[in-house]
This record gives structure tokens, sequence and C-alpha cells, in this order.
């Protein structure tokens, strides 16, 4: 879905799975020195958009999502992961509950099968899905901003600043209030600065909540069955998580960045090494230079500098081995 933002000065699009909004508006660390500062928003409006209503709302997501939400109060965000019967993450969810209806972005095109999933689970329930991504956009005021919310506006108040859901007709009108605009890429190198994984670039179709972080923010561990429990509970109590999400910085002096998927080795046994790791994201930041997160082998010490194939990288912990 393209967003009409793309038509404001200096809008170039992004590619790929986020196709239908702008990388940046021709300044990426203006743009991004001013989310960091807490001014203007980023269009997220190519996002799926889902919404279940219903009296047995809360209670039948509680039995299918890992995160606890029985009793989420009106107003209150949390995140929650769908997964499979071995515990592989398939969908991520970004939650609010305005007291009838609760309402979840996810990420560009996945909401068609995640629906499908939720449908296929309804069964003697009390509720109703519906695809709101034609009627709804999402969008992202960075924390401290003052922008003004809209009034019916549903918002997801997080550490890291609100996600508005607004009526698609809305975007442009809001956009000439609350502007500056801010492109993608400098909300994604926020995102890699916090460590935050996201669903298709971090993951892959084997990926399990604890290995990238997600069993803290995303994971309720007390709360009862879902689908890939059995998985969560044995390696929380038994076990560690073949790979871990590792926070990386590469070295400033190359001139392009590596792309997903570039395999990491050891330093120390050269580019004809053993792969350890793939980058899944990296981006170049306003102050910390070109970063990225990658996911390595549990048994990684923490102190290997790496190769990201020629780029040197040195790692910090995110989840620990």
């Amino acid at each position: 879905m393209k967003s009409p933002l793309l038509s404001l000065p200096g809008a170039v699009s992004a590619e790929g799975v986020d196709e239908g909004v702008a990388a940046h508006y021709g300044d990426l660390f203006r743009e991004q020195r001013a989310l960091a500062d807490g001014t203007g928003f980023v269009d997220l409006s190519h996002r799926g958009v889902v919404s279940v209503t219903g009296d047995d709302r809360l209670a039948w997501l509680h039995l299918l999502l890992t995160q606890h939400v029985t009793d989420l109060p009106a107003g209150t965000a949390t995140e929650a992961l769908i997964l499979s019967a071995h515990g592989h993450i398939e969908h991520a969810l970004y939650l609010v509950d305005d007291g009838t209806t609760t309402w979840a972005h996810v990420e560009p095109g996945s909401q068609d099968a995640l629906i499908a999933y939720l449908e296929s689970m309804k069964f003697f329930y009390r509720v109703e899905v519906t695809d709101r991504t034609g009627e709804f956009a999402v969008v992202h005021l960075p924390a401290g901003s003052i922008a003004e919310v809209p009034e019916g506006a549903v918002v997801r108040e997080t550490p890291y600043g609100r996600d508005l859901f607004l009526p698609r007709t809305e975007l442009e009108s809001f956009a000439d209030r609350s502007g500056p605009a801010v492109g993608l890429l400098a909300y994604e190198a926020l995102r890699v600065e916090n460590h935050r994984p996201r669903l298709g670039f971090e993951t892959d179709h084997r990926t399990i909540p604890h290995e990238l972080g997600w069993i803290d923010s995303a994971v309720h561990l007390q709360k009862g069955c879902y689908r890939g429990q059995e998985t969560v509970a044995r390696v929380q109590n038994l076990g560690k998580p073949p790979r871990r999400l590792v926070f990386l910085h590469l070295d400033g002096s190359e001139v392009h960045l590596p792309p997903p998927g570039t395999e990491l080795r050891r330093a120390d046994e050269g580019p004809d090494g053993r792969k350890i790791g793939v980058i899944t994201t990296a981006v170049r930041h306003h102050e910390l230079g070109p970063i990225a997160l990658a996911v390595v082998k549990r048994n990684v010490p923490l102190d290997a500098p790496l190769l990201a194939d020629t780029t040197a990288a040195a790692q910090e912990v995110v989840v620990e081995p």
C-alpha cells in the first residue's frame, strides 16, 4: 500500500518489505537526530493492522499468544508472539486494547496469514477478527514528542514512543501538523541501537524467542498453555538456545554496509574461517557510526573480534550465552 506521504519533498521510497513508505526525506542523520530529540514522526502506514472485537477477545487471545493478556488494562501496550508447534516464531504482534477492541500492528503483508490462523482458532468464542489495514495507518511519535494526538486515535505508549492507529484519511493532515517527517532508515537505526529484533529481519524459520531476547518483552513464563510453550519452557528451565542476538560495532572505514545475510567469522580465523553467524540488520547511526544486529552461535566467545565478510566487527552482548 503506497503512502501519500511519498509525495513530500525529498521522499525516497524504501525497498523490499518496507516498500510503500519513505526510507528517508533527503537527510538521514538529521532525521535520526530529530527522532532522538523527540521531534517529528515516522510513517509506518505500510504495516498490517488487525483488530479483534467481542466479549471473549482477551481471554481468547490469551490462549493463542505467548503474552498474558487476559486482564490487559485498556491503553496498556504489550508485545506478543505466535509460535509454531515446535516453538519457532511465526508472528510478532504489537498490541493495545482500547476497552472494546484489541488492536495490533504487524509486519507488512503478514496480516493475511495471521488472520487465517486466528480465524481457524475461533471455535465457539465470541470474537471477530478484522483486517483494518485499508482503513488505518500506523504512525510513530518518538519518546518525548509533544505532538498533539488526534482525538479518537488509538495509542500504544511504549518506552520508545507512541504508535498511533490513525484513519488513513487523516494521514496527510496529521503530517501537516506533526512534522518533520522522518524516514524508515532513521527509525531502523534507533531500533538497532536499542537492540530490538524485528520479525523477518532477525528471525528465520528456526528462531525461538530466547535467541533474540523476546523472552523478556513478549513472553510470559507463568501463563497457561499455548502452541509452542513446551519448547519455551524446556529451553528456559533445562537448556540454552543454540544462537544469540548480538550488537556489532562495524569498521567505520568501510564504504558499504554488509547486507543482511552476510556471514560472520572469527577474525582470528580469517575470511575463510568457519561461519559462526550472520548479519541481520546493518545501519549507519548519527552518533555510533556503522552498527548492526547479528545472530551468532551461542558458544562464540563474548570478546572474540569478528569479520562480516571483510569488515571488522566488535560485539556487545544482547542475549547472554
